[in-house]
């Protein structure tokens, strides 16, 4: 597959941020992009805190089968961004992870998503 700067979807039903795919072993790829959305606004540590923070919140109130688990990750990822030196690749992890993680629930995965942007952008 050719990389491009735009959006890839083959095969049955998949979305990523604003892509979706429908139809048999659909898949959405979405392209590198300088901007996010949030306008390319880069975000400070002290914000992904703080949407760590409403995630962790959010988590606890919500029904989600493995929320105990998030809320620790989640937890551990408003530590590490906190520290003086965050490991970017472990915080981009974790981002990862939590978009997978939270399908189904809107308010969390627009969140989780929120995130993995600002994380992207340190």
């Amino acid at each position: 597959m050719q990389k491009n700067n735009g959006i890839i979807a083959s095969g049955g039903s998949n979305v990523v941020g604003s892509a979706v795919a429908s139809g048999r072993n659909a898949s959405v790829e979405g392209g590198d992009s300088t901007l996010n959305q949030s306008g390319g606004q880069q975000h400070s540590p002290q914000e992904i805190g703080d949407l760590l923070s409403r995630l962790i919140e959010e988590l606890g109130r919500s029904n989600h089968p493995d929320r105990a688990d998030l809320i620790q990750a989640a937890e551990d990822a408003r530590e590490e961004v906190a520290s003086p030196a965050p490991r970017k690749g472990t915080l981009r992890t974790f981002a990862k992870g939590l978009v997978s993680a939270v399908p189904g629930f809107t308010a969390l995965a627009a969140l989780a998503k929120t995130i993995e942007e600002a994380v992207r952008g340190l």
